[in-house]
């Protein structure tokens, strides 16, 4: 169990080169879309705490290059913090999207070989409903959008598919990204892209009823 106990919950945006929609994202054991697959997860956070730490309104970015089988490991892995966040946010967010503060991302960090140095940036999160933009200058750039759904109101949604960060209800959208960075550097668009509510924590104690 970790040390200090966490809870944070916000809005997690996805988008990867393959096609829609993505194999691994249902299952770490199914083949991507191509050999590699290279793709992101954006993270803000609403409300959340690190210990006395308040992790509201901060934002995180993890990039990835992964094998076709993702379960096989092997993965290389970036994470980007805003500069925005304080000290011990700056701490307390590298020790949860690391693993070291155990909940989803201790299960999810199995899979990396190479986590390269955390860097803070200038990083812009935009939400403007059913598109979502995130933005470091000269470095990344994302854009997600939903897909229209049949009645030409609400978007395609995936229910109750279990995902470690993820929660219960996915958006099913398509997104465009480049990403510029050390041994980052590809580029796609029109492709699998989600994003959905997060609700995640650890070492929290759990109430005894009588």
């Amino acid at each position: 169990m970790p040390d200090t106990p966490w809870r944070a919950t916000g809005l997690i945006v996805e988008n990867c080169n393959c096609q829609l929609l993505c194999p691994g994202h249902v299952s770490f054991k199914q083949r991507c879309t191509h050999e590699r697959c290279h793709g992101h997860w954006a993270i803000h956070i609403d409300e959340g705490r690190f210990g006395d730490v308040d992790l509201a309104e901060t934002n995180v970015l993890i990039v990835f290059d992964a094998p076709a089988r993702m379960y096989d490991g092997g993965w290389i892995q970036a994470c980007y913090i805003d500069e925005r966040a304080t000290a011990p946010q700056r701490a307390a967010l590298d020790d949860i999207v690391s693993g070291r503060a155990g909940g989803p991302w201790a299960i999810l960090t199995r899979f990396v070989e190479t986590r390269l140095e955390t860097r803070f940036v200038s990083m812009r999160f935009e939400d403007d409903g059913r598109k979502k933009r995130v933005m470091i200058p000269d470095l990344f750039d994302t854009t997600v959008t939903a897909i229209r759904g049949a009645d030409d109101t609400a978007e395609v949604r995936i229910e109750n598919l279990h995902n470690m960060l993820h929660g219960p209800t996915h958006v099913l959208a398509l997104g465009r990204t480049r990403c510029t960075d050390r041994l980052f550097d590809f580029e796609h668009g029109g492709t699998h892209a989600l994003y959905s509510r997060f609700s995640w924590e650890a070492g929290q104690e759990t109430p005894t009823g009588s």
